[in-house]
């Protein structure tokens, strides 16, 4: 009789442990939250849970008894991990050398989570000469996730007459640098030639077309300047990135002529798919130029920071203060997060990430709109808004990695 108890009460715990097993088969769920995701056209109040670093259902209601945790999102936004397709992220200790391998870049992780951003570009720090460097020393050991434009300059954004030298610009070790780590870059950056000539683009291009990937231009310095017409329409393919889209530099033609129109052919470059990016930085956004290029319908296809020390710690601060200003001059929350998630992720040919898709990588920000007066600048000008865009909490890969008032603290 004993025995046959045991037996009973054994079979009955086994099936409560299966049962429980069962109840709780996500890892985290995030309840009430208003989602984002416009990869899937969902723009609702939703449920989102994860099977440890997976996403592994989005639905109207899911019931909490089948998560171990459980996070409280109600009046909050949560939208896939925002993509920052323009940073400087080559950090070093070598002096004098601007963005490449230097003081003045920024090692990712202290700058992203605490902005909803899970993803990063670097934009062109290096090139093929010291990709390996970059990869070993600063992407291989981020917790962000950490992507490439490769420089057409062999040895990458070192400033002054380095990025001048028309012989350390090479199609072809580029493109062969791309093939054979193309699982983090993306693509070929123009950067800060001052000449007249068209050979770093071209070459840029011609790279581009041998590795299958998009060029970023950050075009100008040539006095007189360059026409901005015949580099979208002669030497740009669709899906080119131009960014700096909102500057006003010298040197270089602006988008917006000198009695606040758009200039005509912006909509031709557009129609034939020329990328615009923001690239906010130090001095290469204008409000002389958004303004009326936001009221002109011009939006960006995406937004970016152009993250360094001195960006940073001057009117671009960050990546939901560059939204922020969006946001103050018109474009929705829901248009913000497609240029910062969707649509940054199709511009650099990585479609799997930038959404909420079951079975996609859990990278996850949950996000509000602070209400109250705000002064958001440009090199000139300050702009008062009434809202700003806020990180509540970051998930990278399933895990929580930055948590602003403790929403994730299981109580």
């Amino acid at each position: 009789m004993r025995s046959i108890i045991q037996y009973l009460v054994l079979l009955v715990s086994v099936n409560m442990i299966i049962t429980g097993a069962k109840a709780q088969q996500y890892s985290l769920l995030i309840k009430g939250g208003h989602v984002i995701d416009p990869k899937n056209n969902i723009d609702a109040v939703m449920d989102i849970a994860l099977t440890n670093d997976t996403i592994a259902k989005v639905a109207a209601h899911i019931d909490p008894a089948t998560a171990q945790k459980t996070i409280d999102a109600t009046g909050l936004y949560v939208t896939p991990g925002l993509i920052d397709i323009h940073t400087h992220n080559f950090f070093g200790t070598v002096p004098n050398r601007y963005l490449n391998n230097s003081y003045e870049a920024v090692a990712p992780d202290g700058f992203t989570f605490r902005c909803g951003v899970t993803t990063v570009v670097d934009a062109g720090s290096s090139g093929w000469k010291d990709f390996e460097v970059f990869l070993d020393q600063t992407i291989k050991h981020s917790k962000t996730r950490v992507l490439a434009f490769v420089n057409i300059v062999g040895s990458g954004m070192r400033g002054g007459p380095y990025e001048q030298d028309l012989t350390d610009m090479d199609a072809k070790m580029t493109a062969l640098t791309i093939r054979r780590y193309r699982q983090w870059i993306v693509g070929i950056k123009v950067a800060h030639y001052e000449g007249a000539e068209w050979i770093p683009v071209d070459r840029a291009v011609e790279a581009g077309n041998m590795a299958n990937t998009p060029v970023m231009i950050d075009f100008g310095g040539s006095n007189p300047p360059l026409s901005l017409e015949e580099l979208f329409m002669k030497h740009l393919r669709p899906g080119d990135i131009f960014t700096h889209a909102y500057a006003k530099v010298k040197g270089r033609m602006s988008i917006v002529d000198d009695n606040g129109k758009l200039r005509p052919f912006m909509q031709d470059a557009r129609k034939k798919g020329i990328l615009f990016d923001v690239g906010h930085g130090g001095t290469s956004f204008s409000y002389s130029q958004a303004i009326p290029a936001i009221k002109a319908g011009f939006y960006p296809n995406t937004i970016s920071t152009d993250i360094h020390t001195g960006s940073m710690n001057g009117d671009m601060k960050d990546m939901l203060n560059v939204m922020s200003k969006f946001l103050n001059m018109g474009m929705s929350v829901q248009e913000l997060v497609k240029a910062s998630t969707s649509e940054a992720a199709k511009a650099i040919h990585h479609e799997e990430l930038g959404n909420l898709s079951e079975k996609s990588v859990a990278d996850i920000a949950i996000l509000r709109v602070e209400k109250g007066k705000f002064g958001f600048t440009d090199a000139r000008t300050r702009v008062a808004g009434d809202g700003k865009l806020v990180c509540e909490a970051t998930l990278r890969a399933g895990k929580v990695v930055y948590d602003l008032n403790g929403i994730t603290v299981t109580q």
